[in-house]
Formats: structure tokens, sequence, C-alpha cells
């Protein structure tokens, strides 16, 4: 690990303030960037912490029925305060160990973007607002690739924006030993149509099965996407699955999401 300086704010003012100085990054719930820093992977000169920000943690219901989660807020406190959004919190309750789950928080997972994290999927899917100190970003414009978002030098997530649906369910085919997901698919019903986002298996990271919105938008059962398949091009292939293995699996996770979504 290289040495570094860290602040510790506990306004949103003063972090913006400090990200503002010279080769400064962002910490939050530490669970990608620490890893990164011990393997020398990353050398910022300066950390700045934002676990102390009071201002970017909790959850509330918004007046239009949105359930508001403050980007600070840990995976554990959503798997708690998620009521209003059952699919969600049960993805956030599935999400690593109880370490990472404490520690690790919803904004830090969207601004780091893994191609295997779950919230991305869980953002997408509900056609999500992500707030930050500069501006509102829709969810389709939020994603931009691997490890890649929206997000300028300095902005920091302070809310998402979940439009609760009438039926939704996350299924995750997991990687045993880092339960990152191998495939997840997020499916959410709307009064207006179904949206499908998929974790875990492009190279290009989440995205939207607009063949099975379109599907489902008229028939909402498993049987509606049987017939509807991927590609393996463009699929992340490695040690776990290959690409054309990674596809299958969409389809599977997708009809279970819909079982289980009723």
């Amino acid at each position: 690990m290289y040495a570094f300086e860290i602040d510790r704010p506990t306004t949103l003012a003063d972090a913006v303030k400090a990200l503002g100085t010279e080769e400064a990054q962002a910490l939050g719930g530490g669970q990608t960037l620490i890893p990164a820093l011990k393997a020398r992977l990353a050398a910022p000169a300066r950390l700045v912490c934002l676990s102390g920000v009071a201002e970017i943690k909790g959850i509330c219901t918004a007046d239009d029925g949105a359930l508001c989660i403050g980007g600070g807020t840990s995976h554990a406190d959503v798997a708690a305060g998620a009521g209003a959004y059952p699919a969600l919190a049960g993805l956030a309750a599935n999400i690593g160990d109880p370490a990472v789950r404490n520690r690790g928080t919803l904004g830090g997972s969207l601004a780091n973007n893994d191609p295997s994290a779950c919230y991305p999927a869980a953002v997408l899917a509900s056609g999500a607002t992500v707030v930050t100190t500069n501006r509102q970003i829709a969810a389709d414009d939020f994603f931009d690739g691997m490890f890649a978002t929206a997000l300028e030098e300095g902005e920091i997530i302070t809310e998402v924006r979940f439009p609760v649906p009438e039926k939704a369910s996350y299924q995750k085919f997991d990687q045993p030993a880092s339960r990152f997901a191998l495939v997840g698919v997020f499916v959410a019903k709307y009064p207006d149509g179904v949206r499908v986002a998929v974790t875990g298996a492009s190279e290009d990271g989440v995205f939207r099965w607009s063949e099975a919105e379109a599907a489902l938008s008229s028939d909402f059962s498993a049987g509606a996407v049987e017939g509807l398949s991927l590609s393996g091009d463009g699929m992340i292939s490695d040690l776990h699955g290959s690409g054309e293995y990674r596809a299958h699996l969409v389809g599977v996770m997708t009809r279970r999401a819909v079982a289980a979504a009723g």
C-alpha cells in the first residue's frame, strides 16, 4: 500500500471541497478500494472518507411513492429498511457476507460499477434516478460500460430514487467464493411495461434485455421468454463459465425471476 493522506468530512459540503483537491478519491465502504490499495493497484494521494457524512445515509419514501435511499447507506441497512421494495431488500441481503454488507454502500457499489455487482441491475430494471451533488441522472444514462459511469470527477452519489414496481424479483446465480453474480437478472413490472436488467454476463457490464421486456410486457409469465435466447458473443468468458454458458443462464435466471415475482 502506498502512503496517502485521509480526510474525514462530516458534511457533504466539506466532502465536495475535499474532493476538489489534487489526486483526491472518495472512499465509501472501501470494499473495492481498500483491497486495490493493498495490492498497489491504486495510488491516490488523498482519500476522502464519506462514512461520517450523515446527509447521504438513510431510507425514506417520497411523496410520489418512490423509495429514496442515501448513497452512503450500507447494504445491511438497505436489506433491513427497504421493506417497501422487497426485491431490492432481498438483493441487498444476499450481497457478499456480513462484513461486506455492514461496510459496503449503495453509492460506492454504483460508482464502482463492477460488471458482476448486484445493485446496477436493480437500478437499471427499476428505471431509478441517481442523484448526485451536481445533478440527477436517469438509470439508462448512468452506466457506461465495465467499471465506467456518467459520474464526473468529484461528483458524489447522494441518493438513489427507486420507483416501486407492481411486481419484481432478483435472481442471482452466484460465484460461491465471492458471492458476486455469475449472472443476475432483475425483473420489474410497472403499469407501463416490464424492465429486465442483467448483470454478471456481458463484457460491457449491466444491460437491459429488450427482447424479454417486450415479451413480458405482453404476457408476464415465465413461458413468455421460453423461446428467447442471447448470443454468447460479447459475454464474459472465464474460468467460471464460457460466454455461451452465461448467455444460457440469462434465460434461466429471467424465467426464475418472473416465476418468483408471481
